[in-house]
């Protein structure tokens, strides 16, 4: 009966070993999983003297409810210097992420949508800023280099509504680009993820 007791006791932890070992060679997410990754972008430009520096920094996590869904919280800071006049931009957004189809076992295509919100200082020196309320959706996907680490590409937006205020003055603008195709290089984002 002992040696009847082992044998199970071994293939069932062999089988619970063969198992987590899968799981965690997969490509792709899994309820539970959490991620952390972003985006970092630099531009130097001298035109006839006149010099302009863009920085961004927009980092993002994500916890998956589901197999395909996950809840995702961002932030975005941008700081600019346009012939010495200095700008910072601010903004914090909350969304999610569905992934809705697998090309091959490395690539997973998703549609994202959040909620913005933003302030920008407007190079400060008694401007007035800017606050700005936003929603948006588009489409992505990501390539798992190893089962953990992923390029993310943020192929377009589809949906977009921005609200915003500088002083008195409000404005807004709403767009909707499903039959507008442009260069793919020209309006990609290119970030990377790390899967826990």
């Amino acid at each position: 009966m002992k040696k009847i007791i082992l044998t199970v006791a071994a293939v069932f932890a062999l089988s619970f070993a063969n198992a987590q070992d899968k799981k965690e060679a997969s490509f792709g997410f899994s309820e539970g999983d959490f991620y952390l990754g972003g985006r970092v972008g630099y531009n130097n430009s001298d035109d006839n003297g006149v010099k302009n520096t863009t920085t961004n920094l927009s980092p993002e996590a994500g916890y998956f409810l589901t197999d395909k869904f996950a809840l995702t919280l961002g932030l975005g800071i941008i700081n600019s210097d346009n012939a010495g006049a200095k700008n910072q931009e601010f903004n914090v957004n909350l969304g999610g992420r569905y992934y809705f189809l697998n090309l091959g076992e490395r690539f997973k295509t998703f549609t994202n949508f959040g909620l913005m919100i933003g302030n920008d200082d407007n190079g400060g020196n008694g401007a007035d800023k800017t606050s700005s309320f936003g929603i948006k959706g588009g489409l992505g996907m990501n390539y798992f280099i190893t089962p953990s680490f992923a390029i993310d590409f943020g192929l377009a937006n589809v949906l977009s509504y921005t609200s915003s205020k500088t002083g008195n003055v409000k404005s807004t603008e709403t767009a909707l680009d499903i039959n507008e195709y442009n260069n793919f290089f020209g309006t990609a984002t290119f970030g990377l993820i790390y899967k826990f």
